[in-house]
């Protein structure tokens, strides 16, 4: 069973625009069955995967190309980058829009070279596993806290219940959990780390000791939506603080894991600088915790965190999927005041904050106040220069005009778009 997916428009909008389109994501996401999905009869395929295939390709590039002429697919570009240069010399030969297909399931040193050899020729999305609007069959646009948006989402998006929520979180987003043939969860994840740590870590990043690298990879999964202190990591996993920062950019670079910045603005003084870091696939960070099912992972102590890296991941997935650099930032100052997610567009801060919770009261926005030296910096000693503003957010709840007295529907938009209960900047 194919699930359509959202990045299909933007596949074939950067096809359009660029001479070669690079596909790139952790494994098993569908990076190549969208391709074969969308690639016409005249494009051939070929996978780096096969040794022969790949043996050609190291040691003869341009007998490789003789042999797969354009329009064609190239799967896991990351074994054989030798072939990059002849691909540029191809492209700037032909000017053709579309003639290289590429997906690369690991970026660690595939980003360095496709920059340098494919600069300025190369069209790039981020694929990620399945999304709400994916799996639900309805429309993926770009997250925003626009009223009206969410208000129309909420009749198109159907209500789903706690228990729901959790065997989705729990699931994780892989596709192969989702086909038609039964999928034994525990064995899926078991086998897709084992092939991380032994085609990626071991093949293409040199790690000594894929255990050791394992049980780093336990550690980060248990500080899911949390600030990045790689001390504590370091301690948790034991290894040394240099070893644990090379060893976060490595999930990062795999797409295992998300950074997120905190936001910052010169007129807020007390922002701390640590990222924020969100485990991107709910359902391996539970493997990894061990967690046995949805029940126990909803009554446990990392329920909440579990729920937010969930939420911030179907957000980050829809500005991917539509091609886009996703905007968003986090709050965290040293007085202990947080908000979850920041939506940053336009010179305006869209503040978010996700919750647990049947009925998310006033409380859950308490610290959007911390924002109001941006939108009034002389009055907090910043320069009138630094000035922004603030999104549809706790004043417009409490204030006159349009958003008033709609905070309970608007709540629940929130609740279809993502399919859970948050507390937005409404």
């Amino acid at each position: 069973m194919y699930i359509t997916r959202a990045a299909e428009p933007t596949v074939r909008k950067l096809s359009e625009m660029f001479p070669v389109l690079l596909v790139t994501g952790p494994r098993q996401v569908g990076k190549t069955t969208l391709l074969q999905k969308l690639m016409g009869p005249d494009r051939k395929y070929v996978t780096l995967d096969d040794p022969d295939v790949r043996y050609l390709a190291k040691k003869d590039p341009a007998l490789f190309m003789q042999r797969y002429t354009p329009p064609v697919l190239i799967d896991e570009i990351q074994y054989a980058t030798e072939l990059l240069p002849y691909i540029k010399m191809s492209v700037d030969r032909s000017h053709r829009k579309g003639d290289f297909w590429l997906t690369g399931s690991q970026v660690f040193r595939l980003m360095k070279d496709v920059s340098e050899s494919l600069a300025g020729r190369v069209g790039i999305i981020s694929l990620l596993g399945l999304s709400d609007a994916e799996l639900g069959g309805y429309e993926s646009v770009p997250y925003t806290t626009d009223p009206e948006r969410l208000m129309a989402r909420l009749g198109a998006v159907r209500e789903r219940g706690l228990n729901e929520i959790y065997t989705r979180i729990f699931t994780g987003s892989m596709p192969a959990l989702y086909g038609d043939t039964p999928v034994d969860w525990e064995t899926y994840y078991r086998s897709y780390v084992d092939t991380y740590l032994q085609r990626d870590i071991r093949d293409l990043t040199q790690v000594a000791d894929e255990m050791a690298f394992f049980n780093f990879m336990t550690v980060v999964a248990a500080h899911t939506s949390k600030p990045v202190v790689y001390e504590e990591l370091a301690n948790a996993a034991g290894i040394s603080a240099p070893t644990a920062k090379k060893w976060l950019s490595i999930l990062v670079s795999s797409h295992i894991i998300a950074l997120v910045q905190p936001y910052a603005n010169n007129v807020l003084k007390r922002v701390v600088k640590m990222p924020l870091m969100h485990f991107l696939d709910t359902g391996l960070a539970a493997y990894l915790l061990k967690w046995g099912s949805p029940e126990a992972l909803e009554g446990g102590a990392m329920s909440g965190a579990f729920f937010e890296s969930y939420v911030f991941s179907e957000i980050y997935k829809s500005y991917l999927n539509a091609g886009k650099e996703p905007p968003i930032f986090y709050y965290r100052d040293k007085d202990q005041k947080e908000i979850d997610l920041l939506l940053y567009q336009n010179g305006t801060v869209y503040p978010i904050e996700v919750k647990k919770s049947a009925s998310p009261g006033k409380t859950a926005i308490k610290n959007f106040s911390v924002l109001e030296p941006i939108a009034e910096p002389d009055r907090f000693g910043g320069m009138q220069e630094l000035k922004g503003e603030i999104g549809t957010g706790e004043r417009d709840l409490h204030g006159p005009g349009p958003a008033a007295g709609r905070r309970e529907k608007l709540v629940c938009a929130g609740l279809a778009d993502l399919g859970g209960v948050i507390s937005l900047s409404l």
